[in-house]
């Protein structure tokens, strides 16, 4: 099993974590764990040099634990070692905030340990087709890690939200809408104002549209700054502040208005991917944002469909 590097920073007061990596503190070569809250943790997951998988979450509440996206089988494994030092209670409930396999590939290893898997219904056709395909060509690609391993879909759907209240601290799963999948949906700890987001939203040169819809996309993240946020726990990327929800959703924006005025000025596909330039995206990402040409080819054929 790949062994990451692992920081582990405890019981920071959320206004220095918010403060230290909403800022340019960027880490992607190693994998850190804080606490965000009393029992509430955060993964931040290496991208680089290799991109293990995303960032995830658990919560240690009164008789349980629930874990924020599965990862990997691999990284799935060490987030329960990581678990297994702080508490003996059992992993109850695995959520995951979409169907891609970096986020819910690893929904057997929670399995054998007694865990349901919980997703939004509107992921259900996702994993029941794209994911299935997906975990079938990592078995291929990646034998030593998915080997003999059998795709564990999620035991629980929910339409809207999903409650797990203690007594002493309240988790909402809840779903607003295609965003970077169909069925996205994030967690949000009400008392502690702690948001974790899945790639709904990220800090940085992560986003993936092939399975977006970003006029839609740009809806979510408004009803997401709604919320009293005060710690973005971001898919991939470093811990932020709420302002992160903004910047995410300002790309988007500029993305679209950018691209729709060269396609109203004439340009073709090729000219725009030249062409464009959002100074904004490269000040936050640290690229230019014609390197993420996935998402300028993705957001062009969204804009010229009939």
């Amino acid at each position: 099993m790949r062994r990451s590097i692992l920081v582990i920073l405890f019981c920071l007061p959320l206004l220095a974590v918010t403060l230290a990596m909403g800022g340019r503190l960027f880490a992607p070569a190693s994998t850190t764990v804080h606490e965000l809250a009393p029992g509430v943790f955060f993964r931040k997951t290496q991208t680089e040099p290799t991109f293990i998988g995303c960032n995830q979450g658990w919560v240690i509440l009164k008789d349980y634990v629930l874990v924020i996206d599965a990862n990997f089988p691999n990284q799935a494994d060490e987030v329960i070692q990581l678990i297994r030092q702080q508490t003996d209670k059992p992993i109850r409930y695995v959520f995951d905030t979409h169907y891609h396999g970096d986020h819910a590939d690893g929904n057997m290893r929670y399995a054998e340990l007694g865990a349901s898997a919980v997703a939004s219904e509107r992921s259900r056709l996702e994993f029941e087709t794209k994911g299935i395909a997906g975990f079938e060509e990592s078995q291929h690609s990646k034998p030593d890690e998915y080997g003999e391993l059998q795709y564990r879909q999620p035991d629980l759907y929910f339409p809207q939200k999903f409650v797990i209240d203690d007594g002493q601290r309240r988790v909402e799963l809840l779903h607003f809408g295609h965003a970077h999948t169909l069925g996205d949906a994030v967690a949000w700890l009400p008392k502690e104002g702690i948001l974790f987001c899945g790639d709904a939203c990220v800090n940085g040169a992560f986003n993936y549209t092939g399975d977006s819809n970003t006029e839609s996309w740009i809806a979510v993240l408004s009803a997401m700054e709604e919320l009293p946020v005060k710690v973005v726990a971001p898919g991939h990327g470093e811990l932020a502040g709420k302002e992160l929800i903004g910047k995410q959703r300002r790309y988007f924006v500029e993305l679209r208005a950018a691209i729709q005025k060269m396609i109203d000025d004439g340009r073709t596909l090729a000219q725009i991917k030249q062409e464009i330039d959002l100074p904004f995206y490269k000040a936050w990402t640290g690229v230019h944002v014609n390197t993420r040409e996935e998402n300028i080819e993705h957001v062009y054929g969204e804009l010229t469909a009939e």
